[in-house]
């Protein structure tokens, strides 16, 4: 399981502390994030598998592996790369 860290300074630390404990912040944020995130892959696949006839495998972990195994999902570095890759493309066929 991936560890994500984050450096906060004294005075962030501070503030933080001030509203809530900073490790369940940080664990119910990116855990929220996670599922929101998830359950948008898992929606646009079932339509996508139901209109192409795709067989849909039978847990959330499956789907979403599916998902970014058939390329129906990328990451947000992905979309971000072929964004700038397409902007780049875009810039030398038209240099004015």
């Amino acid at each position: 399981m991936p560890t994500i860290t984050v450096t906060l300074t004294d005075t962030q630390l501070k503030g933080l502390e001030y509203r809530s404990n900073p490790q369940d912040f940080a664990d119910n944020a990116l855990h929220n994030q996670a599922r929101i995130a998830n359950d948008e892959i898992i929606q646009m696949y079932t339509t996508r598998a139901l209109d192409e006839g795709v067989q849909i495998p039978a847990t959330r972990e499956l789907i979403i592996a599916d998902a970014f195994e058939r390329g129906w999902a990328q990451t947000a570095a992905e979309v971000e790369a072929a964004m700038l890759a397409a902007q780049a493309a875009e810039a030398e066929a038209d240099p004015e």
